[in-house]
This record gives C-alpha cells, structure tokens and sequence, in this order.
C-alpha cells in the first residue's frame, strides 16, 4: 500500500509499525509533526504504548534511558538545539548499551538561530557512541526507523535516523507501506538482557575509575565497528522481504566512473540526477552515498572509489577551524586504505542555502580541475557565498 506522506509522518509511521512501547517527546522544529503523529496513534488507539509529554529534550532523553533499561522498546525525536540540550544524556544512553531509537530532522545551529537545514547539529555529537543513519528521501526514512530498531536491539547500541529538515521532514511523497504482519515477522518482540529488576536495585550509571573507563570505551567502540555487519545483514534482510535494499552506502553509476562526488542524505539525489543528465553528455561520472555515517564505513569507501580519477565532499557542515566533517573522515579512511586520489572539500547548503544542479555541476568541474593537476585543493571551497555579506555592503 502507497500513502503520499511526510518525513516527520514517514517516521512516526515507522515507530508505529515498530511497535514502540514508550514515546518521550518535547516538540521542536522542525520534528514537531513526528510525535504530534504519534500522539494520535496512541490517543485513537491505533498504538498501544505510553506516551511521555515532558519539560525539555534533557528530559526526553533521560525518559527513554529509564523506559529501555526496563526493558521496554523506546523512541523520541529531535532537532537541532533539542540535541545540544540532550547532548549529555546520549552520551550516557550509549554507554549504558541502550537499544534507543530516535529521529533526528537535521537543523542548523544557532547562532545566528535558523531553523532550516544543515547537518551541524548530528555532526556536533558524531563521537557520542550512537550509530547514526542518513536518509536520502521519506521512503527511506520509514524503512530506516523500522530497520533502526532492529539494529540497535541487535547490537545493544542507540541508533539515531537523521534526515534533511523541511527538504524531506515537510515534503510529501509517495511512500510504500508494509503491512504490520510483514513488519511483525521482520521485526519480532524483544526482550532487553539487562533488563532492571525492582528486586534487585542497581544505581544506573556505574562510576568510571581508572582502572574501568577505559576498558569499557573500548568496548563501546568495538560494538561500533562491529554494528556494520549488523547494518549490512538487517538491510539484506529488509531487502529480501520488502524489495528495498539498504547498506552501509551506495555507489551510484561509480562502477566506470572518472570523478565521483561524495555524500549523504537528500543531497545524494540531487546528485544522482545531475550524474544522469551528465552521462547522457558523455561524462564519466558518479556519486557515493554514505547511509551509515557511524559507524564510518572505512574500507568500503576505499573499495568503491579505488578507481576513480578525483572525488569531491559534498556535505552540510563544517568541523570549524579544519575541514567538513565528513570530508576529514573520507580522507582518513583512503589515506589508510592506500588509495591516493585528487580531492576537493565543498562545504554548500548551510541553513537551506540553494544547491541547484548548475551547483553540482560546477563541483564536477572541479573534480575534473583537481585530477588534471593531480593535486587536492587544500582549503575548504564555500559553495554560494554571498560576497555583498562578506564585504560589509548593506543589502
């Protein structure tokens, strides 16, 4: 069955068909609409769970540490400064090996305040032992939540489903929905092994002395690297019951291609059907689309652009004061794999900032400039930057 329907309604819809048993929610833009939805599930009866209004998204997070550690499956949403305020207890969520699902509608940062879309916020808490997932559009965003779940009772590892702000959380399109038998059999009732007991009281949140905290972030990291397999198993499972595949990332038209841009989230498609007009033109090019940010997919990147000419980042952030986030990490994971490529960093899209197919192409033509030269471009290129700002004038 096709419903024509949001981002936020497309994750609110997966949470339902999840069977989540515990909701916290505080609301904030642009992640409102996804558990305003769930509210209404659970108040017309269409979803059996506890729904927990609270004061802040500190709060929220708290909740669901307390609801998962007693076993129950839990979800909240986010954005943008929400995830600051909640940037403590994710930390504790991860450590503790909580299974918790949350969706993240990617907002930029503040200040100046905005709230339309960049990717800064995720990347602000990229090293807090969550897996992070990006999504392309709102079809992805379903499969990706009901998927989450899985993942992250599978591996005893938060999972966070992050997708472009007001690009897909108030775009409708079509979208594919499973029925709740499929998603059931998929997806089947679960026991956390940890579970507190009343009658056996435990102070939640062991003390990290010297001779312990290390060890465990050891641990926390190994259950990171580890979850790729769990990511790429769960998408093949998904696949083979739904027709919909998913994986680490995906290497669109990458298998011939010359110069490739790299990136993540809606971006990708845009991406896609600029490499489709350009290969119609005799242009030899691709694009790879990471789904899983974190874990990052090191050596599988490395695989897909070993033979390639030049590449170029793509990417709604920036690691102030150095380059993209995910542009250091792209490089990072060829430099250790021994692929030496040509590459450009092209920081573009800050707060909903315009990134039109004559952008793309121009990113591709400097992909093209960097492997004539075999040189990388060494400072980040700031795609559309209004040079009237930069230079004082009143506008």
């Amino acid at each position: 069955m096709k419903e024509v329907l949001t981002g936020n309604e497309a994750a609110a819809l997966g949470a339902k068909l999840a069977r989540v048993q515990v909701i916290s929610a505080y609301p904030i833009t642009p992640q409102t609409v996804v558990v305003e939805k769930l509210s209404e599930y659970v108040a017309n009866g269409e979803l059996q769970a506890e729904f927990m209004k609270v004061e802040s998204e500190h709060s929220a997070m708290s909740a669901c540490i307390g609801a998962a550690a007693a076993g129950a499956r839990t979800f909240t949403a986010t954005s943008s400064q929400g995830l600051m305020l909640m940037s403590e207890m994710l930390f504790v969520a991860s450590g503790l090996r909580l299974p918790i699902v949350m969706a993240n509608a990617n907002r930029s940062l503040s200040a100046p305040l905005s709230i339309w879309c960049d990717w800064q916020d995720t990347m602000a808490v990229r090293d807090s032992g969550w897996i992070q997932l990006y999504c392309e559009n709102n079809q992805e965003i379903l499969d990706s939540v009901i998927q989450a779940f899985k993942i992250a009772e599978q591996t005893l590892l938060p999972v966070m489903v992050c997708y472009d702000g007001y690009i897909l959380s108030h775009t409708v399109e079509p979208v594919d929905i499973p029925e709740q038998k499929e998603v059931d059999d998929f997806l089947p009732p679960y026991s956390y092994p940890f579970m507190l007991d009343p009658g056996k009281p435990v102070t939640l949140g062991a003390v990290g002395t010297p001779p312990y905290y290390m060890e465990f972030r050891y641990m926390l990291d190994q259950a990171l690297l580890g979850s790729k397999k769990v990511i790429t198993d769960v998408g093949e499972d998904f696949g083979r019951r739904f027709g919909r595949r998913y994986g680490l990332l995906e290497a669109y038209r990458c298998d011939d291609a010359d110069f490739v841009i790299v990136t993540m989230g809606s971006l990708a498609g845009a991406v896609k059907d600029v490499v489709d007009d350009l290969r119609k033109k005799g242009k030899k090019v691709g694009v790879l689309k990471l789904r899983s940010f974190r874990p990052f997919p090191s050596d599988e990147l490395a695989e897909a652009l070993s033979n390639v000419k030049a590449i170029g980042v793509m990417e709604k952030d920036i690691s102030l004061g150095s380059f993209g986030a995910l542009f250091l990490d792209v490089l990072a994971s060829l430099s250790l794999n021994e692929v030496r490529l040509p590459a450009v960093n092209v920081i573009c899209g800050l707060a909903n900032r315009d990134v039109t197919s004559e952008d793309i192409v121009k990113v591709f033509d400097m992909i093209e400039d960097v492997a004539s030269k075999r040189k990388s471009v060494k400072e980040t290129v700031w795609l559309g930057l209004r040079k009237e700002l930069l230079e004082g004038e009143e506008i």
